[in-house]
């Protein structure tokens, strides 16, 4: 028996680590971004989703040999894609700030990651046909709206602060670069839900191997981190290969330990944005595809709230406050309005 309430619940819990997780990556010290980036992401797309995916699911190596082949692969290369756009996802972080990136990378990534794959699947009318899919895709297309505005709140604050007055909350902002790179971030980052489609075979061994229905996505989520660490390790290597920042990682003059723990912490807080996701797409019915949308909205929300005690907003003036309030609220609601839609559809 699915329970909406309770996947929109989870949802949040995965948007809370997902909006959280770049506070601890902003306490590594002494270390070039490519450093703290890679060996946060041992932890997130190695280390802790095979440590999890084996706990909650023992028969995960049994369940991941079974898969086939072709399967296995377009798993991995929607996995290394997404990967690509993670990269860029953190880049944008680096050079806009936790809330402004947050919203223009995850502003494109909530629409693509939403809507294709049932398109893709040949569901979409369906979807169209139903009372509980129109509520569901109004709610889709609200959410997208309260992007818009929050994006907008973003290009407010960018005009109203001065260069060093950006640089207080986000030490190297850079408009251009981060637009940049918010763009690829927000095209590629939707392919982790093409991937998702794509190896849905290994969740369904997961079940036939006796996989809790909360955790059956444990091993699907190890093949497109698989991926996604690929091609960040091939970057971030070369980075330190090209700047020499590959002494970063014994370089005593640094907190070594204190930069370990923080990228570790990171990590993990990372991965439970996504163990929670699973958790959560577990319980929204036939309507599932609005994970995504619901995902990407309580990042931004959280994201956003970050932003804001973090004093990225600090010296903004009252109509972007507003922008920037008014686009939460409007998130807020979207989210009611999906699991609204899938409570109609279990009811």
């Amino acid at each position: 028996m699915v329970n909406p309430l309770l996947g929109v619940l989870f949802h949040a819990t995965g948007g809370f680590a997902a909006g959280s997780f770049y506070l601890p990556i902003k306490k590594i010290q002494k270390w070039s971004w490519e450093s703290g980036w890679l060996v946060n992401g041992f932890f997130a797309w190695l280390i802790v989703p095979w440590s999890v995916s084996l706990l909650t699911v023992p028969e995960t190596i049994t369940i991941l040999s079974k898969v086939d082949a072709s399967v296995m692969l377009w798993t991995y290369f929607f996995g290394v894609l997404w990967g690509i756009g993670g990269l860029t996802f953190g880049m944008t972080m680096r050079y806009l700030g936790m809330s402004l990136g947050m919203a223009l990378a995850l502003g494109l990534t909530a629409a693509l990651g939403t809507l294709i794959p049932p398109l893709f699947e040949g569901e979409f009318g369906n979807l169209v046909a139903s009372t509980s899919g129109q509520i569901v895709l109004v709610g889709v297309l609200i959410c997208l709206v309260g992007i818009i505005i929050c994006g907008r709140a973003g290009v407010l604050k960018d005009k109203e602060l001065s260069t060093d007055e950006k640089q207080q909350g986000i030490k190297e902002f850079n408009l251009k670069k981060g637009i940049i790179a918010a763009l690829f971030a927000g095209v590629l980052s939707a392919c982790f839900a093409f991937g998702i489609a794509a190896g849905g075979q290994i969740s369904e061994l997961a079940i036939e191997n006796n996989a809790p229905i909360l955790w059956q996505n444990g091993p699907l989520f190890i093949v497109i981190l698989a991926g996604g660490f690929t091609s960040n390790v091939i970057w971030c290597m070369y980075l330190n290969i090209k700047t020499e920042s590959y002494r970063d990682y014994t370089n005593k003059s640094t907190p070594l330990k204190i930069n370990y723990l923080f990228a570790a912490i990171a990590g993990a807080t990372w991965y439970c944005q996504f163990m929670f996701y699973g958790m959560g797409s577990t319980q929204m019915g036939e309507h599932d595809f609005a994970s995504w949308t619901l995902h990407m909205a309580f990042i931004i929300i959280f994201s956003t709230m970050w932003g804001i005690l973090t004093k990225e907003w600090h010296g903004t003036s009252k109509k972007t406050k507003l922008n920037l309030a008014t686009g939460l609220a409007v998130l807020i609601v979207s989210t009611a309005i999906i699991g609204f839609g899938n409570y109609v559809t279990i009811n």
